[in-house]
């Protein structure tokens, strides 16, 4: 992992600096790039939010073989883990890898760890047009995200991820207002309720609504018929001094109550993290940016090293917290 970093470090230059703790302060303001958003506020508190959570140790119990599957919208997934949707890989990673490079590392380490990868959108064209290939070329492996763009062509786009053969579908509602489209000439905006729930009900596939922050969108998210929310705020990249995700997911998760799945990113880097977003409520999480570094310092390889080195971190803080089932944590864990 440490020469696949600093391959990453050499290949991102300019754009991604690889720090030894990804946590924002060196890149924030860098949109596009990797950074967040102004003064990089809402990057730093997902890292601190997480980084705020501690654990009750525990070493008196049987748990010696911990269960890290969990079943996902109809999959089975072998960790509770599955890479971000992230694109554009010319204007925020440094371009040293095709976009088609990038999508088939991702899609294709995932698949061969047992878990699921997820694409992007955006502008130019190719970028959705090389996430869909890569998903048809995978017979389905993986989830789309699409922008809330304007009817006409969120309605190709939706249409172009069955044609894939996806399964599952995922809307990126945090990214309306997002900084790079705009510099684009091609704006995206929020969604009202009536339009999101036309849209889903006319698809057979699975719907994921990525960028749930509050209970209240939570609840809405549910009426409108979706399978799963992410709690995210886009990786600090789109709205400055927002809450870590951390500090809203249980309340968030509370407001659902088991109705549809809850997923959550911001943060997230090790295994450890993965352990502490299910104990605040999370079912599964999305991990950004060490995936990109992964799969720019090492293609499809250094995706699944990650993958292995987020499965071993993962187990361990199982064993040491008591935790039997990666599907069934409970929140006493965490101190």
């Amino acid at each position: 992992m440490k020469e696949l970093r600093q391959k990453a470090r050499q290949r991102m230059k300019g754009y991604c600096r690889v720090c030894p703790v990804c946590d924002g302060r060196a890149c924030a303001g860098q949109v596009p790039g990797m950074g967040g958003i102004g003064t990089g506020a809402a990057f730093t508190a997902n890292v601190a939010a997480l980084a705020s959570v501690r654990f009750n140790m525990r070493v008196i119990h049987d748990v010696t073989d911990p269960k890290t599957e969990i079943s996902f919208l109809g999959r089975t997934l072998s960790l509770p883990v599955l890479a971000a949707p992230i694109g554009g890989v010319s204007f925020n990673m440094g371009g040293k890898i095709e976009e088609e490079e990038y999508v088939q590392a991702v899609l294709g380490g995932c698949r061969e760890m047992g878990t699921l990868g997820c694409t992007g959108d955006g502008v130019p064209e190719f970028i959705h047009e090389t996430a869909f290939s890569a998903i048809r070329a995978l017979d389905g492996a993986g989830i789309p995200f699409i922008k809330p763009w304007e009817d006409k062509e969120l309605g190709e786009k939706v249409q172009k991820a069955a044609d894939a053969g996806a399964t599952i579908v995922g809307m990126d509602l945090d990214a309306a207002g997002l900084f790079t489209l705009r510099l684009m000439g091609r704006p995206v905006f929020p969604r009202p309720a009536e339009a999101l729930a036309e849209i889903i009900g006319k698809s057979d596939m699975k719907w994921v609504l990525k960028g749930i922050m509050t209970p209240e969108d939570a609840e809405k998210a549910v009426e409108l018929g979706a399978d799963a929310i992410v709690v995210s705020n886009h990786g600090g990249r789109v709205l400055d001094h927002t809450p870590g995700t951390a500090e809203v997911l249980k309340a968030v998760a509370a407001a659902v109550g088991g109705r549809i799945t809850v997923l959550a990113d911001g943060g997230v880097r090790t295994g450890a993290d993965v352990l502490k977003m299910l104990a605040l409520g999370a079912d599964a999480v999305m991990i950004g940016r060490p995936f990109s570094v992964a799969a720019v310092g090492g293609l499809k390889q250094g995706v699944t090293q990650y993958l292995e080195q987020l499965r071993s971190e993962l187990i361990q803080a199982m064993i040491l917290t008591g935790t039997s089932d990666a599907a069934s944590v409970d929140a006493a864990i965490l101190f």
